[in-house]
């Protein structure tokens, strides 16, 4: 099977999305039985994700065992770096359907857990992410979601989530439609069909994906086709039809006892700039791949494909020095946003040097807080895509 191409992998979504370039939603509790507790107005300062964090991962009270960096391995998932559509459902007001999408059916309104906004569906519901213009051929979609917990430990939602390109169901030669549940997944159209394309999910790894935010990502180039649950791959298909249209419909199988939330939705464009041409070429190079937990400095484990280019690319350049550099968005105290920024850019310089053998004295570090953006911050998009970490040649 031919290797992915190497320029999607440092270029960098159908999760968000939270912990959201990663870029992160605020943490939460867990909630028994949270289709049912009274829904009380937020505080939209309270609700919004922590200052300079991505808004892109909610993460769940209820302790969930980390896996081994080692499973992280094979992990190479990138997101793309120009955000072209982004919500976290933090600007939407509680009681109403989300503004940002479009909707098409089925009870669905956006809710407060424990101080966070997210998306609920308690019946099967339909909605289009309007991207704006057609797909680029070279993109990632991130969906993050919370599965309900089974009352009898074993019962899944049948086709709790779709998604697809194009605003109708289709599902043929022409487009695929992928299907995700926390037991199996499966693909419909585009070459491919069940049971054939189905993909069981390890009975280990399913109590982690209900009840807690499940992160869905999807990598296109082209015809290439990649999807993970988490860290693990569950497709790697070199030829996949997926419609090319300016939204992408997402279904949701749901009830009011088995209700299913969002917390996230991010499509980005993959670009195809290679670290050190980018170096070479322009002196700098930005990614939204490296991840941090909300409101701190905590590298996530999803950050190692990007980690791992970079260190390769400074041990094949011995002469090359990196400034490691850490950016946020304006929401929240600049000084704040200043010394998470400079956290997070030390925290990079540490895990080359302590994970990856780097010698320190090649790598230096600078927060810039919010001062530099890269996009204008009065769109949800553009705070997006100025929560970002860039590395520039010295």
């Amino acid at each position: 099977m031919p290797a992915f191409p190497r320029s999607i992998i440092l270029a960098g979504v159908l999760a968000a999305l939270a912990s959201p370039a990663a870029a992160q939603l605020p943490s939460m509790k867990k909630l028994k039985d949270a289709a049912k507790k009274a829904v009380k107005p937020a505080d939209s300062a309270a609700t919004r994700p922590a200052a300079g964090d991505s808004g892109r991962r909610v993460d769940s009270a209820k302790a969930v065992p980390k896996p081994d960096p080692k499973v992280w391995e094979n992990y190479d998932f990138v997101p793309g770096n120009k955000v072209i559509f982004f919500t976290d459902f933090s600007d939407d007001k509680v009681g109403n359907f989300a503004r940002r999408l479009k909707y098409l059916s089925g009870p669905m309104d956006v809710v407060e857990r424990d101080g966070v906004k997210v998306l609920r569906a308690t019946g099967r519901s339909e909605f289009l992410i309007p991207i704006g213009r057609a797909l680029p051929e070279r993109f990632t979609l991130e969906i993050d979601v919370i599965a309900p917990e089974p009352k009898d430990g074993e019962h899944d939602v049948h086709g709790m989530l779709t998604f697809e390109g194009g605003a109708e169901e289709n599902g043929g030669a022409q487009s695929a439609s992928v299907i995700w549940m926390t037991s199996v997944a499966w693909i419909a159209g585009g070459g491919q069909h069940s049971p054939a394309s189905n993909v069981n999910i390890p009975a280990a790894m399913r109590p982690l994906l209900r009840g807690n935010v499940a992160h869905l990502r999807v990598l296109m180039d082209g015809a290439y086709f990649k999807m993970y649950v988490n860290e693990r791959r569950l497709y790697n298909i070199p030829e996949l039809a997926m419609r090319r249209d300016s939204v992408i419909r997402v279904a949701l199988n749901a009830s009011e006892e088995e209700v299913v939330y969002l917390t996230g939705l991010r499509v980005a464009e993959s670009e195809t700039d290679v670290l050190y041409d980018a170096l070479a070429a322009k002196g700098r190079w930005a990614t939204q791949g490296i991840l941090f937990a909300t409101g701190k400095a905590d590298l996530q484990p999803e950050s190692r494909p990007v980690l791992k280019e970079i260190a390769t690319t400074v041990k094949e350049h011995g002469d090359l020095k990196i400034l490691i550099e850490g950016h946020t968005d304006n929401v929240g105290k600049p000084d704040a946003n200043l010394a998470l920024s400079e956290a997070r850019a030390a925290a990079v310089k540490a895990a080359l040097v302590a994970d990856f053998g780097i010698g320190a004295d090649r790598i230096s570090t600078k927060g810039f807080g919010d001062t530099k953006p890269s996009a204008a911050n009065t769109t949800a998009e553009g705070r997006a895509q100025n929560r970002r970490v860039e590395v520039v040649k010295q």
